[in-house]
């Protein structure tokens, strides 16, 4: 064998190696860092490329942990988390880190964190000291979060903290914390991390809790598409340009009766789901998809009882009905649309579920331009039609 095809074969085994090495790291057991101080336990959390090192004193129901994670975005922050009354991010005693934008030093702060709209370093509920944060360089500028947490004594009771873990983008102005995105694995960053026993491991649960908020999610998400996104547009498709055919006279009318209140029940339905999650979610505000929900559910439910004051076709009162009518109509079509959009950027579910949607309402939208255009051109030529008929002697 020759030197150059060594030398080849040589490089191609150290190429592999570094291909290979940073999958095989990327475990809590692989991971080392600063200090004499050893930490027995570690966990792959299942969220955000996040790892947990700790250690549990019963004597003095002290808590030692390493967290570390991959900032969302290059000058981002990691935070970790005990939540001693719930299992969201609401309510939690964090801790923050991330780098000094002035020095480009990695510092950690704590917040108690009481609303998302209140992200300000604040003294915790409990004792933490030997804080201190630093730039993992070897796991691709990961940033560690160092800490010990005097545990709360009903906590103790139960053997087990509720844990929160977050990643966030770059700092906003004045070094305040930004909003970290709302997408499956930050809204799953949380579980139990279970204290009792030899301490010979922990144990993380309560992914059932996240796993039904996410599909509860979809549920509302899907709820709303087809009944405000797809089923009121078709129903007001039907009521305009069915009813120029005199042969479709009076099934036009049943099928837009039956495609609305079919839209309004399902609607309801997704708008309740809504509601529920927006209980479940302390904290977690979306006004404007919210109000427009609230405005959506309103005018739906004022134009259902509204048919029952329907007045008859030679009524005097008629021609306001049906402005009034038209007006809401559109006005629920228009906000449906436009707040499922709003759903879908909330959501980031995958580019396919958006374009699917953007695809059904163009179909939609170019089969109402090609109706608009027959039935102007039935109108016209039934009033040419009308106006060319001998007048009587």
């Amino acid at each position: 064998m020759s030197s150059s095809s060594s030398v080849r074969i040589s490089l191609s085994f150290i190429f592999l190696a570094l291909l290979i090495s940073p999958a095989i790291s990327q475990t809590c057991k692989s991971q080392t860092f600063s200090g004499d101080k050893t930490y027995p336990h570690c966990l792959d959390l299942p969220q955000l490329k996040a790892f947990l090192h700790y250690s549990y004193d019963a004597s003095n129901t002290t808590l030692a942990v390493v967290f570390s994670a991959p900032p969302a975005k290059p000058g981002g922050w990691i935070a970790w988390a005990i939540n001693p009354k719930a299992t969201g991010m609401v309510g939690s005693q964090t801790l923050v880190a991330y780098k000094d934008p002035g020095n480009g030093v990695a510092v950690v702060k704590t917040l108690n964190i009481s609303s998302y709209s209140s992200l300000i370093p604040s003294k915790l509920a409990f004792d933490v000291w030997d804080m201190k944060a630093e730039e993992a360089a070897r796991d691709g500028g990961s940033l560690r979060i160092f800490a010990r947490v005097k545990v709360p004594a009903d906590l103790v009771a139960k053997g087990k903290v509720n844990q929160v873990w977050q990643v966030g983008p770059e700092l906003g102005p004045g070094g305040m914390i930004g909003r970290h995105a709302f997408d499956s694995a930050n809204l799953a960053s949380m579980s139990s991390l279970d204290l009792k026993g030899d301490n010979s491991g922990g144990t993380i649960s309560g992914g059932d809790e996240v796993n039904a908020k996410i599909k509860n999610r979809n549920i509302h998400g899907i709820l709303n598409a087809v009944s405000w996104g797809i089923l009121f547009p078709i129903g007001a498709i039907i009521a305009r340009y069915m009813r120029v055919f005199e042969s479709a006279d009076p099934a036009w009318f049943y099928l837009h009766v039956s495609c609305q209140f079919s839209a309004y029940v399902i609607g309801v339905a997704g708008w309740a789901t809504g509601l529920k999650l927006g209980n479940e979610s302390e904290g977690i505000r979306f006004s404007a998809h919210r109000n427009i929900g609230i405005a959506l559910f309103t005018l739906a439910t004022i134009q259902m009882f509204a048919m029952l004051l329907r007045p008859k076709k030679d009524h005097k009162y008629r021609f306001y009905w049906n402005i009034y009518h038209h007006g809401v109509g559109y006005a629920i079509l228009t906000l449906g649309i436009i707040n499922v959009f709003k759903g879908l950027n909330i959501l980031k579910p995958q580019d396919t579920y958006k374009t699917a949607y953007i695809a059904v309402i163009a179909v939609l939208g170019g089969i109402a331009l090609l109706l608009e255009a027959i039935t102007w051109v039935v109108v016209l030529k039934r009033k040419s039609n009308n106006s060319m008929k001998p007048l009587r002697t």
